[in-house]
């Protein structure tokens, strides 16, 4: 008698079927999610279009903001239904996992090519239902956008559907990546019009994918000098700020910044700033060296970053506890991955490399750099994550890193030959 094999979580998820979402349920969610959070962050929509006339089906593309931006785009787009595209990893925590499947949200591997979340999407637009998609790949680690993952502009042509888009202003400095505190502040969503079938039957992938990164190029630091929106930082603007902000701008040293509290300073030297209710970065006093914004100082440590890969030898390294998702229990109380070994972390002109345990015996991964454009960071800065092998992997380093590696990474990838680029009018590489 053949014995019945029970199915792993992975082998569920890649078998369902996407369908669109089921009517009373996402328009329930959506007037709670209305009801909940337009107020309390002070949501205001400019309509450029008018959606209630938009014919099915479309394609909605946007900026990736912060971790709430489905409340953002779902309601800017009522009372039309769309079907999300989500990070794969996400379908298997408890808490999400359930509504993700009521919403028929469909799973994609981050920055990896996959055929599975193409057949989903057509299947969608093919029974007159609308797909969102985030080109960025996930949330915005820094405040500013990242160019949109290769493929964005092929998708984009190969369905040939009117796609609109949403601008989101302020979602970052309400729900930042290095803070997982509430700022409610204010957030303005514009909605319009990107291309039209006739614009991606006349346009190459290159041209389209450019137009996308146009459109939805934003700082919301940079946004925030003009609109100077006050938000409720609980006088904490500037916890954990060091994730992100680990060099010191006078001094060079590395990872000796501290954020606490309105305050980030460097340990070494004394030079810091205090932050305001606009994330102004006010220096602590005279003799204090600060850039005007903290996208303007991640993109100094970006710029260090590609000098110090100049070095053919250069290789960056970290204990780091490794992560992997379950095969048959959902992961809860919010963690994103069951801790399943530790060992060294290093990267090099070749790639990344582990070598530790994994279940208590050894293991080893390499990853050259054409396959390895960015990291994820999928809920906060403490951690970073990728794909090998489809398999999903999470790296959990013993010191607070990970916007260095963030930056070495990238960089290294792009000076490499790897396909994915940085904006062309960036200054890193002047």
């Amino acid at each position: 008698m053949q014995t019945k094999t029970t199915l792993t979580l992975q082998e569920k998820l890649i078998q369902r079927k996407i369908k669109r979402p089921p009517t009373l349920i996402y328009l329930l969610l959506a007037g709670i999610w209305k009801m909940l959070f337009v107020k309390k962050y002070r949501v205001h929509f400019e309509y450029k279009i008018d959606v209630k006339k938009l014919k099915k089906p479309f394609i909605v593309v946007s900026n990736h903001a912060s971790r709430v931006d489905y409340l953002y785009t779902g309601i800017a787009f009522l009372p039309h239904r769309l079907n999300y595209v989500a990070g794969y990893n996400e379908f298997f925590r408890s808490h999400l996992a359930g509504v993700f499947r009521l919403l028929q949200v469909i799973p994609k591997k981050n920055f990896t090519p996959e055929i599975y979340t193409i057949k989903e999407i057509a299947r969608v637009l093919r029974s007159g239902g609308n797909v969102i998609v985030f080109p960025e790949g996930m949330s915005s680690i820094s405040g500013h956008n990242q160019p949109s993952a290769i493929g964005t502009g092929k998708l984009l042509k190969h369905f040939k559907l009117p796609v609109y888009y949403t601008m989101i202003s302020g979602g970052y400095l309400t729900n930042t990546k290095y803070c997982l505190d509430d700022r409610p502040g204010k957030v303005e969503v514009v909605v319009d019009q990107m291309f039209t079938p006739a614009d991606l039957e006349n346009m190459n992938e290159a041209e389209i994918q450019t137009t996308i990164d146009q459109k939805i190029h934003h700082d919301d630091y940079e946004w925030n000098k003009t609109a100077r929106v006050s938000f409720n930082g609980h006088g904490e603007m500037a916890k954990n700020l060091h994730h992100l902000l680990y060099l010191c701008p006078k001094c060079g040293s590395e990872f000796t910044m501290k954020g606490v509290g309105d305050v980030i300073q460097c340990s070494k030297c004394g030079n810091g700033a205090r932050i305001n209710e606009y994330y102004d970065l006010i220096p602590l006093d005279d003799t204090c060296v600060i850039p005007k914004t903290q996208t303007e100082w991640f993109d100094i440590e970006r710029r260090n970053a590609y000098k110090a890969i100049q070095d053919d030898h250069f290789e960056i390294r970290e204990h780091i506890k490794l992560g992997m998702l379950p095969k048959l229990e959902y992961l809860k109380d919010l963690k994103t991955s069951e801790i399943v070994g530790e060992g060294i972390l290093s990267f090099n002109r070749k790639g990344l490399h582990y070598r530790g345990t994994k279940n208590n015996v050894p293991f080893s991964l390499d990853m050259p750099t054409d396959l390895l454009p960015t990291f994820g960071m999928c809920t906060d800065v403490s951690f970073f994550t990728t794909y090998i092998d489809g398999e999903y992997y999470e790296f959990f380093p013993d010191c607070e890193v990970t916007g260095k590696w963030l930056h070495i990474v990238e960089e290294m990838h792009r000076l490499n030959g790897g396909k994915w680029k940085n904006f062309p009018n960036d200054s890193t590489y002047l």
